[in-house]
């Protein structure tokens, strides 16, 4: 592990570090919750890297990323990471989110206490359905689309989770660009046209079911193929 103190090199200017570095972040980030928790105070490149489900060598280019590179001989403050990843993700003040589409996967997104826990707050519901609209959930008020600029404006909101059909999600994604939302979740099985600023990460669950069947697929063939010898 290289030496140096990780205090003596400042955070890293987000707009510096490639994608693929701030897609393993969170995972970092998880595992040093993990042995925060459980009471460690430093952590080798090798166990954080298999806490994260990494390789070593992948992680230490990561973090060197962000100025930081352990000590030698001791590996990194675990809390000091901790607080370094949380300032490159954001995670140091408090993010209010709109949710659209208060349907099963919206509901349960909605009572998700694991957002709160991460720095984030969902703080407005939407919905068109006559059904849902005007009813509480979580302790709050689910509010018809048409509300959404008004919303958008007096709570600050810049993040947004789509949860809607796929047919109504375009339709969605406008509103909220119009309204000034900039980062938006989406979770319709299609895909949003939006901006050059506006950034879409997709969640696609039947996409990810796919390619797990696709690994028991290839699974199965070796399998058979050993049973054929």
């Amino acid at each position: 592990m290289p030496t140096g103190d990780p205090r003596a090199n400042p955070t890293a200017d987000p707009r510096d570090i490639p994608d693929a570095t701030v897609a393993r972040l969170p995972e970092y980030l998880h595992a040093l919750h993990t042995l925060a928790e459980a009471g460690l105070s430093t952590v080798s490149s090798e166990a954080l890297a298999a806490a994260a489900g990494v390789n070593s060598a992948k992680l230490r280019k990561d973090l060197s990323q962000l100025g930081s590179y352990g000590i030698r001989g001791v590996g990194y403050d675990v809390v000091m990471l901790k607080q370094q990843i949380s300032d490159v993700l954001g995670l140091t003040r408090h993010h209010s989110v709109a949710l659209v589409g208060v349907g099963h996967l919206g509901q349960a997104l909605a009572g998700y206490a694991g957002f709160a826990n991460r720095g984030f707050a969902i703080s407005a519901l939407f919905d068109i359905s006559s059904e849902r609209v005007g009813t509480m959930l979580g302790g709050l008020l689910v509010r018809h689309l048409d509300e959404l600029p008004t919303v958008v404006a007096a709570e600050r909101i810049s993040i947004a989770m789509i949860t809607t059909p796929p047919l109504a999600a375009q339709r969605v994604a406008d509103s909220l660009v119009k309204a000034g939302v900039t980062s938006i979740l989406n979770f319709a099985p299609c895909v949003l046209d939006v901006p050059g600023n506006v950034d879409v990460r997709k969640v696609d669950l039947a996409v990810e079911l796919q390619i797990l069947s696709f690994h028991e697929h290839r699974k199965s063939q070796g399998l058979n193929e050993k049973e054929a010898v």
